[in-house]
């Protein structure tokens, strides 16, 4: 079984900051059309190929429509789980692709064009559902990985660590994470702001970000389509393991919303005390992301093991990077590839990736960088 459509990774080079055009810091990042990126520096020339480039005049909906993000919530809707990556070096636009502006709440939301990717699918995924009647079942659990510890962003109250544990039928799973069920944009909307709240998501400011994210947030939308009733049809029920006539078995499909805590230079930033300690920290699992990914990248008969144990945001990701099922994921310009993975009884997988880069001078070694991390990253595939 494999989707009808190929969800193509996407690059987002964002404007200039205020401060870079300030201090009259020139672009050294060009989108040359036709998904191309061109990287032009002293000692630099360096051009990258990618199904799908935004420019910093590219609007959120451009970027909704063109990253094949409507695509990835009726895969989700069939029973696949979907998973979306946003990631780039600190202050990068990585959250406002995602979520929109910062400077938003219930009492004062977003214009509606400047949503990002999370309600845009919102949206597409309550348009569907009511469509379909009462076929769907929606609920959101939210989580953050800040230094090491795997944190529930909905439960009431400040939030505190909870266990990351492994089973041979879920793989790696959160204990005691809530889910919370939802019918209406307004009461997922309200999830997602409460949980991005500065008061539960960390932030801090620092040199070149003055929202910067300290953490690994993971919204995951759990999408449940009912039994529905077929005259003639037969199902193999789990007690008794004979045909029964009457039901067709319902699909369990996900869509999960990666922001990846910013790369960052110590050096740069100027993080000192508990900000060094997390920069640390973020940089570390970056990196033990990074590592697995070179690792997936290579071709099936030269892979070693894939330490997925190396941290908390490995682990979590483990059945969206190696896949369970079927896998799949886009290869260069070639389609969907399949692939086995190591979970019993788990759905299908989809993982497109969002890079965003900064096109400034000062940002050079980090957004090639980046750029290196996503042609890498497109190149895994997985095996029925």
């Amino acid at each position: 079984q494999q989707p009808p459509h190929c969800v193509p990774p996407a690059i987002r080079v964002l404007p200039l900051t205020c401060t870079d055009t300030r201090r009259g810091v020139r672009p050294v990042v060009h989108s040359l059309g036709d998904g191309t990126v061109h990287v032009s520096a002293a000692r630099h020339d360096a051009t990258f190929g990618f199904s799908a480039v935004f420019d910093a005049g590219s609007s959120q909906e451009a970027v909704f429509e063109g990253s094949g993000m409507r695509q990835l919530v009726e895969l989700a809707i069939e029973g696949f789980s979907c998973t979306v990556f946003a990631f780039g070096q600190t202050g990068s636009g990585k959250t406002y692709t995602l979520m929109g502006p910062l400077a938003q709440s219930e009492k004062q939301p977003a214009a509606p064009g400047l949503l990002g990717l999370m309600q845009r699918s919102f949206s597409c995924l309550l348009e569907q559902s009511r469509s379909r009647g009462s076929d769907l079942a929606l609920s959101a659990s939210y989580l953050e990985i800040y230094n090491e510890q795997v944190r529930d962003l909905l439960s009431p109250g400040p939030p505190y660590a909870l266990p990351l544990r492994w089973s041979k039928t879920r793989g790696f799973y959160v204990e005691n994470q809530l889910n919370v069920d939802f019918e209406s944009l307004e009461t997922i909307t309200e999830l997602l702001l409460q949980g991005a709240e500065p008061r539960r998501r960390r932030t801090s400011a620092h040199a070149l970000n003055r929202h910067s994210s300290r953490s690994h947030a993971l919204l995951t939308i759990h999408v449940r389509s009912r039994a529905v009733s077929t005259p003639g049809s037969l199902i193999i029920t789990p007690r008794c393991g004979f045909p029964q006539a009457g039901a067709r078995p319902g699909k369990q499909g996900s869509l999960c919303f990666v922001d990846l805590a910013g790369s960052e230079r110590v050096k740069e930033t100027g993080s000192s005390g508990e900000l060094s300690v997390e920069a640390n920290n973020i940089n570390r699992s970056l990196l033990a992301l990074g590592h697995c990914i070179s690792l997936l990248a290579k071709p099936r008969g030269k892979r070693t093991h894939i330490p997925y144990r190396d941290s908390k945001l490995t682990r979590l990701l483990a059945r969206s990077l190696g896949g369970s099922g079927i896998t799949l994921m886009v290869r260069g310009e070639d389609g969907w590839e399949g692939g086995d993975g190591g979970v019993t009884g788990s759905s299908p997988v989809a993982l497109p990736q969002v890079a965003c880069v900064s096109p400034s001078s000062r940002c050079l070694s980090e957004t090639l960088s980046t750029l290196h991390y996503a042609s890498r990253a497109r190149r895994v595939t997985t095996k029925p």
